[in-house]
């Protein structure tokens, strides 16, 4: 019986356990990234922010939650009841879903799989099922515009994407995304980082992602003066609140890919004391904070772009230059002999 339980029984809930940790801990942070948002914002328009439920102000997305959960979840008439309900399920959960291959550390990573970074960036490519099911299911010419402008946008965006994860790839030459991390430990520290010599991809990535999570200056999915609220506009309580911790968690998940693909991962700067005395969590942690704080910079600093902008960039100037510099990537390993 011992040897039954420790042979089939105890992987199992090991790896429940991990999933249970990791959930808990994405959670946590995306309501607190709900909160440094405001106060970031705040400190940069000169405003309080939130400062009144608890000591700092800490307790406040615990009352946004619970004001969540204690309202009253309204489903338009004429709306497809199941589809309507499960779109924001669908959009929640693969944000969760795609950190089960991401790596906390040398060995922190629930599923090491050969191919994460194209399990990565299938699950980035299912979001959009979500969205587009919810404008379709709401009945409402609103929520469909919006779920049509969202489904262009993240289709446009992806596609450069995944130009610039395959520059990243074979500079690598591995999909596992750790040995991506460890390709990245050379001696030259974080200048032997990839932001360095794939510095436009680099750029790339993180304005695209920026598009990919719906956030300024690409918020145009919620374009109040057009249409309202967007793809979700129709949702209330907390059918709303998964569509917004999704989004958060996308956001999270985008600083992370950056840090994973472009900055050293769980890598310290330099591998010498007291940089490598530091774990290697905590080295990713501050790495995918500092791609937060610029997401939330960005939307206090830049405008709304214009939906024809938007696309224009997509096609016109994202999608011709990684084409380009992954033939440039390929002619410098082909050519250089690094291959």
């Amino acid at each position: 019986m011992a040897d039954f339980l420790w042979t089939h029984v105890w992987p199992i809930a090991f790896i429940v356990i991990q999933i249970v940790v990791v959930v808990a801990i994405i959670m946590g942070l995306v309501a607190y990234l709900t909160l440094a948002e405001r106060k970031v914002l705040a400190a940069m328009q000169l405003r309080m922010g939130p400062n009144v439920v608890g000591p700092f102000g800490l307790f406040q997305p615990i009352a946004d939650g619970l004001k969540l959960l204690t309202k009253e979840t309204i489903i338009p008439s004429g709306a497809n009841r199941v589809l309507f309900v499960a779109a924001p399920m669908l959009t929640f959960i693969l944000a969760l879903v795609a950190w089960a291959v991401i790596p906390f550390g040398n060995g922190l990573v629930i599923a090491d799989i050969n191919v994460g970074i194209l399990y990565l960036f299938a699950i980035s490519s299912l979001g959009v099922y979500g969205i587009v099911v919810a404008g379709w299911a709401s009945n409402s010419k609103y929520a469909f515009l919006g779920a049509l402008r969202s489904a262009a946008q993240m289709v446009s965006y992806e596609v450069s994407i995944g130009f610039v994860i395959v520059t990243v790839l074979m500079c690598a030459g591995s999909m596992n995304i750790t040995a991506i991390v460890e390709a990245q430990n050379t001696r030259f520290g974080f200048l032997g980082w990839y932001w360095v010599p794939l510095f436009p991809m680099f750029i790339l990535f993180f304005i695209s992602g920026l598009a990919e999570t719906n956030r300024t200056p690409f918020d145009l999915v919620e374009g109040e003066s057009e249409l309202v609220a967007g793809y979700f506009v129709e949702y209330s309580s907390m059918t709303f609140a998964l569509f917004y911790l999704g989004e958060y968690a996308n956001m999270i998940l985008i600083s992370a890919m950056t840090a994973i693909l472009f900055m050293g991962g769980y890598l310290p700067p330099f591998d010498v004391a007291p940089f490598n005395w530091i774990p290697g969590p905590i080295w990713f942690f501050l790495k995918t904070c500092i791609g937060l704080f610029v997401f939330l910079w960005v939307r206090a600093t830049l405008p709304r772009y214009r939906y024809d902008q938007l696309m224009r960039l997509g096609w016109k100037v994202f999608l011709p230059l990684s084409l380009a510099y992954v033939a440039i990537v390929a002619g410098v390993l082909v050519y250089g002999g690094l291959v």
